[in-house]
């Protein structure tokens, strides 16, 4: 990468950032409203609509292989700019859907556009700085906002206007952003391909092959587990809180109160992750999620409530991992294709969760979910093991041929 490329704007990497949590706030829209839209279509259940779903999250992994590319070879900030101005209209056009597969056709383009953020964006955003581990957990932390965001702003939303606005209203503020990041975000004088090595530890092939399949295999077991409890969650409390608590939008509250504070674990695995080696980090906090869902499976009442914010706090503290391996391990010049890689497999396979999610509820139950849930928790934990120890093989930072980018460097502070 040229030494003289300028430091990216705070406002563009403030912008990167928020968009991660318009990522997550779109994606989880559907879930938070799926009792309102089914009413609205004449279905009977939830559970019963919950598998039109499935298509945006097939498409938010599928769909990472071509924006990978797109990054790496074309510009991560052009890309971006069809996922904000792709997310925004695709948002409006579920707004108008009529019945299930209309609604099916429409949040699955919403999911093709959203897949563009975590292979673009994030290696956008860390590709200069050298704190990535702070970088990628205040930008894990705006990405989990969108996710309490959508528990309480749909809620509201749906409860006031309907739950078309709660499509329309997200879906103009992205449109809104996208001509805020052409406006501040420099066009790159040229793609990632085609600039100068960056990696912090160099690898053998094979080691490196290694680390991908980890990679592909532990952040699925993470996606089944992110997608069965934040898609199910809302209707989880629900459930067990249905003595105390029925009003959507208290519901909403509650909900996004768990995620608000889960995300902080982002924040301190992230601090953590520049400071210690990966893998013993990675398999402390993935353990930890066993007994948590387990606990969960079999809690009621605000107990539930407590285990359910236990969970979520070590499924979110994952979340960090699986970038930071790609910045510690993968080239600068082709970490969009790689991470596009893992995630339209990984993301492929956890999407099987949302179609899965209300049939087996329906058949067996919340507390099995979560035992089932904790069951791959356990085996993620295995797979984790597998990580190749850096052995004390990082490349300091002043040997790496990028300049330091001192706004990401700032946010990251």
């Amino acid at each position: 990468m040229p030494m003289h490329e300028p430091a990216m704007r705070r406002s563009v990497v403030l912008l990167l950032n928020v968009a991660h949590t318009f990522d997550h706030l779109f994606l989880l829209i559907f879930a938070t409203a799926v009792t309102a839209i089914a009413h609205d279509f004449g279905l009977a259940r939830w559970e019963d609509l919950m598998p039109y779903g499935a298509g945006a999250f097939l498409m938010f992994g599928l769909g990472s292989l071509p924006a990978g590319k797109l990054g790496d070879q074309w510009g991560r900030r052009q890309t971006m700019l069809v996922f904000f101005f792709g997310m925004g209209l695709a948002s409006l056009l579920v707004a108008t859907t009529q019945g299930p597969w209309a609604l099916a056709a429409a949040l699955a383009l919403l999911g093709t556009f959203s897949a563009i953020y975590h292979p673009v964006g994030i290696p956008m955003l860390v590709q200069r700085t050298s704190n990535p581990g702070a970088a990628i957990g205040i930008n894990g932390f705006a990405g989990n906002l969108g996710i309490a965001a959508a528990a309480i702003l749909t809620g509201m939303l749906v409860e006031a206007a309907g739950w078309r606005t709660a499509f329309a209203v997200p879906g103009l503020a992205c449109i809104a952003l996208g001509a805020l990041f052409w406006k501040l975000a420099p066009p790159e004088r040229e793609p990632p391909a085609r600039r100068g090595q960056r990696v912090d530890v160099p690898l053998a092939p094979g080691e490196l092959a290694r680390v991908l399949a980890v990679l592909t295999v532990a952040s699925a077991a993470s996606g089944l587990i992110f997608n069965l409890t934040t898609n199910g969650n809302g209707q989880m409390l629900g459930e067990r809180l249905a003595a105390r608590v029925s009003e959507p939008a208290t519901l909403g509250w509650l909900l996004g109160a768990v995620y608000a504070v889960a995300s902080l674990a982002q924040v301190v695995v992230g601090r953590l992750i520049d400071r210690f080696p990966l893998k013993p980090l990675w398999l402390t906090v993935v353990a930890l999620q066993v007994p948590m869902l387990a606990a969960a499976a079999a809690a009621s009442g605000w107990w539930a409530w407590l285990a359910l914010l236990g969970s979520m706090i070590f499924v979110f503290g994952s979340i960090p991992f699986t970038d930071a391996t790609l910045v510690r391990f993968v080239d600068d010049r082709m970490r969009s294709r790689v991470a596009g890689m893992r995630l339209a497999v990984s993301l492929g396979i956890s999407s099987a969760a949302v179609w899965a999610l209300g049939p087996a509820v329906k058949a067996a139950g919340f507390g099995v979910l979560f035992v089932g849930m904790a069951g791959v928790a356990l085996l993620g934990a295995g797979v984790v093991m597998l990580l190749p120890n850096e052995r004390g093989r990082r490349v300091p930072p002043s040997a790496r041929s990028a300049a330091p980018l001192a706004d990401a460097e700032a946010a990251g502070d």
